[in-house]
Order: structure tokens, then C-alpha cells, then sequence
């Protein structure tokens, strides 16, 4: 599923491409992927001009104003959703399952094979009610939390720290592949419990680093994702640990280890990560 560097990746090539691009018409192909609204309330985007594009957590939200109103849509690629800017005489992906077509001959096309995606549409006055009942305000923005906020979400919390990084209550966005990748830079055990202070703010360095680098190289590309104009990311050649079990580490030879915490897998290095 695509994580936080993904999703930001998506988020500044779709607001590079579309500020200002107006909207002329939408095509919902399959309305399976719409979470609340039917499709019919997507005719209100039409001739709506696009005035931003953020993201909140996981979740990618246009802002599209038309007159006086701003609506929003909220998409989320689920675990192989893409969103594509493309001509209008681009081939035609299969599973495409929703097209805004843009007034200079642009479409915008969301794309979902296995169409656990979700795409909605939100007025402005209902859009922090929306938020709030997906949990988006609860968590901690990894990128800029403090260091004495980061220390206290995770301080006396119960349970292993790969699961505490991957709660969205604590931290919104962050996901296994980067779990991992920052609990081995920050040279901390996944299974470690009563973390201290220092160790914390070690892993928030960490956590920031390895966002901030994966956002550079464009995201992890191992399964369906691609950035909004096709392109592959390519940080997958720099993880460390995640993926790479029984493989030597590459900072001290010992083979990765795989575990199974609370359902999900954890990669890390015996060797280099203390608890």
C-alpha cells in the first residue's frame, strides 16, 4: 500500500499538473469506488477550477473552487491506485475507474485493480467532520512533530514499537515500509518496549530522514505505484532492511530478520538494532 513518501510524491505531481486546469467533465466507470457519495453528485465538479492540492495523511484532497462554493475531493489509493494526468489520447489503462477531463485535453484518470481505493466528494463545511471520523486529526504530522511532542506520544505507551509507529492515532501516514527502515536507522529493535527519551528523539531524526530522502527518490515502487505522470520511484534500492530477509545487512553482514508483530512483518538486523 502506498505510504506516506508515495502519496506526497502523488500530491506534488498532481499540484504541479492541475493548479489552475479547469474541470469540464467526469466519468465515474465503476461506481464501486465511491465511499459515501453517489456518482451522481460528481457533476457538481464540472466547470470547477482546481485551486489546490494537499494531503492529509494518507488521503489526497483536491480543492476545487466553482463560483462562490469549494467543494473537495478526497481520494486514497488504496493498495494499487494510481492517479494519472495523461492526454486524452492516451491508451486506455484497464481497470480505470473514474475520469475528469480538463478543459486543455488533459484527463485525470484513477486507476484501481484491486479497487480497495476510495474516492469521494466533500462540501467545505463538511470536510474537517469528514477528517474526524477517518481519525486524520488524531495523529502527529511525522514530518514536522516536534521532538517533545514525538517523546510524548510513544513514552508510556503499551506495546512494541514497530506497532506504535504504525498506529495513525500516533502518527499519520507512516507505514511498514518506512517503519522499518526508520526503527534501522535509528538502530532500535522493532520488539523494544519502554523506549527512553534520547532513544525517541533519536527515532524521530530518523523517521524524518528517511521520509525526506524516499520523497526525493520519488517513492518506493515495489508493487503498482507511480507517480501522477507514470513514473516509477526508485527509493526501493536504498532499504535496508524491509524486503531483504535472510539477506546480509549492508552495514554489518549479519542476514535480516523477518518477525510477525501483532499480524504485521517487521525487517530489521539483529545485529545493528538494540531493544
Amino acid at each position: 500500500m502506498p505510504e506516506l513518501p508515495e502519496v506526497e510524491t502523488v500530491v506534488r505531481g498532481l499540484r504541479r499538473a492541475l493548479l489552475g486546469a479547469t474541470i469540464d467533465g467526469v466519468d465515474i466507470r465503476h461506481p464501486g469506488i465511491l465511499r459515501s457519495a453517489p456518482a451522481a453528485n460528481f457533476l457538481a465538479v464540472e466547470g470547477s477550477r482546481v485551486r489546490n492540492v494537499d494531503r492529509a495523511g494518507r488521503f489526497i484532497l483536491v480543492d476545487l473552487a466553482r463560483g462562490a462554493a469549494t467543494l473537495h475531493l478526497m481520494l486514497h489509493l488504496g493498495m494499487t491506485g494510481q492517479l494519472l494526468v495523461v492526454e486524452e489520447a492516451a491508451p486506455w489503462a484497464k481497470h480505470t475507474h473514474a475520469v475528469f477531463q480538463l478543459r486543455d485535453g488533459r484527463q485525470l484518470r484513477f486507476i484501481d485493480p484491486r479497487r480497495f481505493g476510495r474516492l469521494d466528494i466533500v462540501t467545505e463545511g463538511s470536510l474537517p467532520e469528514r477528517l474526524r471520523r477517518l481519525g486524520i486529526p488524531r495523529g502527529q504530522e511525522p514530518l514536522t512533530v516536534a521532538p517533545d511532542d514525538f517523546v510524548a506520544l510513544f513514552r508510556k505507551r503499551k506495546g512494541p514499537l514497530k506497532n506504535l509507529l504504525l498506529n495513525q492515532a500516533l502518527l499519520r501516514g507512516l507505514g511498514n515500509i518506512y517503519a522499518d527502515e526508520s526503527l534501522f536507522r535509528a538502530g532500535l529493535d522493532p520488539r523494544a518496549h519502554h523506549v527512553s527519551a534520547p532513544r525517541l528523539r533519536r527515532l524521530r531524526t530518523a523517521v524524518r530522514h528517511v521520509l525526506r530522502s524516499a520523497i526525493r527518490a520519488g517513492g518506493s515502487s515495489i508493487s503498482d505505484y507511480v507517480a501522477s505522470d507514470g513514473t516509477r520511484g526508485w527509493f526501493q534500492l536504498r532499504h535496508q532492511v524491509y524486503g531483504r530477509t535472510g539477506l546480509p545487512c549492508r552495514r554489518c553482514r549479519t542476514p535480516v530478520r523477518r518477525i510477525v508483530l501483532a499480524g504485521r512483518s517487521a525487517h530489521f538486523c539483529p545485529s545493528c538494532q538494540s531493544r
